[in-house]
């Protein structure tokens, strides 16, 4: 018996060895230029960091610029997991420029105290309703892009969020039925000017949020179906090197679904819309002594699962 107990375990090696290893594909898809090619296109990244797979190659069809492939919903997605199934030739990362996954969205809707460790950092009660503010979209730019430094603050801060992508239109969108309008997660540093958003403009955020080069995004946007728990993340920023936020996207205090019915009451969503949904503790105006960004500094927001931004401060 032991013999024979061997004998299967060796013939279920060697099958096993003549079977090529397949990964897991995450659909990650990603806006990018290359010299080579005329204007933006629409990608594939195979696994963080990986080679990209040009959509408009495979086909000439698809729109080359995202929010316009979300708004046709299932019959590009299709399309893309075609693309991801097949052995298609890859563009080297160094031959690419990655853009943001999504350029000019309708609408950048930002989310003010939404994790529970960010409160006690300032020890402020948990909101009992989403503090909502808004980003404008000339505000966006690529995962690896300078944030420029405005001459009219000295108080530029970071912060790491976790990013949500609207697939399909709603209004008044019950919280059962939010993650169908959700295309994906991405990546987003909500880079504030401290100054401006406390102190100036009234107290109200919008200036202070939206500089120019203020909302680095990416490197891809990550399906929803290809994230485990968008609500189980681990999510850190880096600043030098050094780990200055450090958290989960547990600690959020309204999650996706929350966050999606509440906006939607008042105003109508649209694909390609973006949520900024909170930053965790550990930014630099609570520091003591504050801390804000330099020229020169670098400053890396990682996201598990979606990737990491890398953006010089100049």
């Amino acid at each position: 018996m032991l013999v024979s107990g061997r004998r299967r375990l060796l013939t279920a090696l060697l099958q096993a060895q003549k079977q090529p290893f397949q990964p897991r594909r995450d659909m990650r898809l990603v806006q990018f230029q290359a010299p080579h090619l005329a204007g933006p296109h629409l990608g594939l990244e195979l696994g963080s960091g990986g080679g990209i797979v040009d959509l408009n190659a495979f086909d000439p069809t698809l729109p080359t610029t995202m929010t316009q492939f979300l708004e046709q919903g299932e019959a590009t997605l299709s399309v893309a997991r075609r693309a991801l199934a097949a052995q298609l030739p890859l563009l080297p990362r160094s031959e690419v420029t990655l853009l943001a996954p999504v350029t000019r969205p309708d609408k950048v809707v930002c989310v003010g105290m939404n994790y529970a460790d960010h409160c006690k950092e300032q020890n402020v009660p948990v909101p009992k309703e989403p503090i909502i503010f808004s980003k404008f979209a000339s505000s966006i730019v690529g995962p690896y892009d300078e944030i420029l430094l405005p001459p009219e603050s000295q108080e530029v801060d970071w912060e790491v969020e976790l990013a949500v992508v609207i697939g399909k239109k709603g209004k008044h969108i019950q919280a059962t039925d939010a993650m169908a309008h959700v295309a994906g997660f991405t990546v987003a540093h909500d880079v504030s000017a401290r100054d401006w958003q406390v102190r100036r403009n009234g107290k109200q955020w919008l200036l202070g949020k939206t500089f120019d080069t203020f909302c680095p995004l990416g490197p891809a946007l990550v399906t929803k179906d290809s994230v485990a728990d968008p609500h189980n993340l681990n999510i850190c920023c880096r600043v030098n090197g050094e780990v200055v936020q450090s958290s989960n996207t547990s600690q959020m205090v309204f999650k996706t679904e929350q966050l999606i019915a509440w906006v939607s009451q008042f105003v109508t969503l649209y694909p390609g819309d973006i949520f900024l949904t909170g930053t965790p503790p550990g930014v630099g105006m609570f520091r003591k002594p504050p801390v804000f960004l330099k020229k020169g500094d670098e400053v890396q927001c990682e996201i598990e699962e979606l990737g990491v931004l890398v953006n010089k401060v100049a």
